[in-house]
Order: structure tokens, then sequence, then C-alpha cells
């Protein structure tokens, strides 16, 4: 059954949102469906990079993580931090790719502009181990997504800024 507008969720049929590491994903629709003899609020969320589609409770969106695109100066801003001078975390990879982890599943632009730009330096030193570069590389599709939406840029020309802006050092 799906819901009208004018129900009192915060996210809306159609608006992009941002579901920590999943990414931008496009609001199809806000449906009740029912689970355990319950009528449940879910967004329907589609996420292009993956054509995949979830359920999230709406009760339970914010406690996961989903959250507006950010504006433009938030965008801004992550730029900048990617664009500053790195330090290095532990040679440790595993801690390395534990707290980058933590970093991304906090789900803030900030944050994974810092993965972004940590593991992105330290590569250029020494080639990522095989989980440290799935990271990597599923942080800068988060941050190239985010950055395309937030500045209305297309997915190439936001990869281009974002690295330059790595490049800066």
């Amino acid at each position: 059954m799906c819901v009208t507008a004018e129900d009192n969720t915060e996210f809306k049929t159609n608006q992009h949102i941002v579901y920590p590491i999943q990414g931008v994903g496009l609001i199809r629709s806000i449906e009740k469906k029912s689970f355990k003899n319950k009528e449940i609020l879910y967004y329907i969320i589609y996420f292009e990079v993956s054509d995949m589609t979830v359920m999230v409770p709406v009760d339970k969106a914010s406690q996961i993580g989903i959250r507006k695109i950010v504006d433009r100066d938030e965008s801004e801003d992550a730029l900048k931090i990617i664009s500053e001078k790195d330090e290095p975390l532990t040679t440790d990879w595993k801690l390395r790719y534990q707290i980058n982890l933590d970093l991304l599943k906090k789900g803030t632009i900030g944050d994974i502009a810092k993965v972004v730009r940590s593991l992105y330096h330290r590569s250029k030193q020494k080639e990522l181990p095989i989980l440290e570069r799935k990271l990597f590389d599923n942080a800068i599709k988060l941050l190239i997504d985010e950055i395309a939406y937030s500045l209305e840029k297309s997915k190439s020309e936001s990869e281009q800024l974002i690295f330059s802006k790595l490049e800066i050092e």
C-alpha cells in the first residue's frame, strides 16, 4: 500500500538520501507492510550503483544513519579535507582497516573524505591489501556520488574534482 506525502516522515518519495556504506539512494515509495501482525511504515530505497532496492523501517532510518544529501558548503568542506596533508594511521593494516571501516559506517561526508584521503595517500606509498583496496573503492564511490548530487555535477566531473584535490599535497 503506497502512502501519501502527507504522512509524517523525515524523507519523502523521490528524495535522494545517503545510506552509510551503501551510498546515495532514491526513495521510490513509502509503504505500509504487515510484519508480525503490525503495520510498519517502510522507505523503499533504490540504489542505482548496485541496482538494489531495500526496505527500511521509517522509525529505524535515523538509527541506521540514513541522512539527507549534504549541502554545497559541506561538500566543499569535504573537498578541503581530502586536499589537506594526510596524517598517517598505524602501519598495522588490520587496525587501519577497522578504523577506516568504522569511519565509513558513521557515514558523514567528512568521515568518508578522511577515509579516501588516508587510503589514497597510503596507496601512493605501498600497494593496499585487498580489503583496504575494496574499502577505498567503496569510499571513493560514496564520495563521488554524494558530491555529484550535492554540487549538481556529473559523476565524472565529481571524480575529476576529487582526484585533483587529492593530488594537491
